[in-house]
């Protein structure tokens, strides 16, 4: 399933007039299996090994690229580190307090909750954000 992301991914890129480099390509693959919501630099040191000559720089503005293409969403919480979302459909986070681990889950759309918020305030809703807070199974024993 993940070369199916990766392949619409390249193709994305490319209709985007984006060169594929072999760091490109490692960064986006790496992404897409991650399930951890990786930092830049947690990705950096992940890929180091394979490119040596590559820098956490290189890999922050390939991220900013895939952000840009709308191939990846950035998340930021209150560790002002940015964390990194292969972003392949609608979903929803679950956050650990303790050790910041985060968790995909799935819930039907807010469409109704960014409808009424518009209504009843006149804003013009572009999107929203759900997080959810409490302590993983791991932390919690």
């Amino acid at each position: 399933m993940s070369e199916v992301f990766l392949k619409d991914a390249l193709v994305t890129l490319k209709e985007s007039g984006v060169r594929i480099t072999p760091q490109r390509h490692a960064i986006l693959e790496f992404l897409i299996s991650s399930e951890t919501h990786p930092t830049a630099d947690e990705i950096y040191k992940a890929l180091e090994a394979d490119f040596p000559n590559m820098s956490v720089a290189t890999v922050y503005n390939n991220l900013r690229v895939f952000r840009n293409a709308g191939l990846v969403k950035e998340l930021t919480y209150g560790d002002s580190s940015s964390r990194f979302d292969f972003v392949t459909h609608d979903h929803y986070h679950i956050i650990c307090d303790v050790c910041g681990r985060i968790v995909d889950f799935h819930h039907p759309g807010l469409e109704e909750v960014e409808h009424l918020a518009s209504h009843v305030t006149g804003f013009k809703v572009n999107s929203h954000r759900l997080e959810v807070y409490g302590t993983c199974p791991e932390c919690a024993s």
